[in-house]
């Protein structure tokens, strides 16, 4: 993704906020509920390369991303992440009211704002048809080695 963002720097840049967001989020969120969140944007946005990052992220730290035993928070935040995608329109006021009793409204800004972010680059490498990385190869769910190339 970078090497073709790489094309237009100004392009790049735009994107590169994605870790300045991370850096705000994880210190009050923590890591593990940062890549959840991340995790179910980019696979409800079937982003091959997205999910597949966070898929090994997760594996590699000895989770299971088809069965991720989750906290009542992160499972509030894939909820999340997956309403974002598939109904942003219909977002239960129920999962507004658990967000709002965790999180103040600096940090409910700051997770949507990179919710857009993530989106954003989940658009990016669909549309562009940015090539998956052959070090996330293994890491492909079933029935994802035909997109990746394999």
């Amino acid at each position: 993704m970078k090497r073709t963002l790489l094309h237009d720097v100004p392009s790049f840049n735009t994107y590169m906020e994605w870790y300045d967001m991370q850096a705000a989020i994880v210190p009050w969120l923590g890591q593990r509920p940062f890549i959840l969140f991340s995790y179910a944007i980019s696979s409800g946005n079937d982003c091959l390369i997205c999910s597949t990052f966070f898929r090994k992220i997760m594996i590699d730290s000895g989770d299971d991303p088809d069965d991720p035993k989750l906290s009542e928070e992160e499972k509030l935040l894939m909820d999340f992440g997956r309403y974002i995608t598939k109904d942003p329109h219909n977002i239960p006021d129920g999962i507004y009211d658990e967000l709002k009793k965790r999180w103040n409204d600096k940090q409910l800004v700051q997770l949507i704002a990179f919710a857009g972010i993530m989106y954003a680059t989940n658009l990016f490498n669909t549309v562009a048809k940015v090539p998956l990385d052959e070090v996330l190869y293994g890491y492909t769910k079933k029935g994802d080695n035909d997109a990746a190339g394999k």
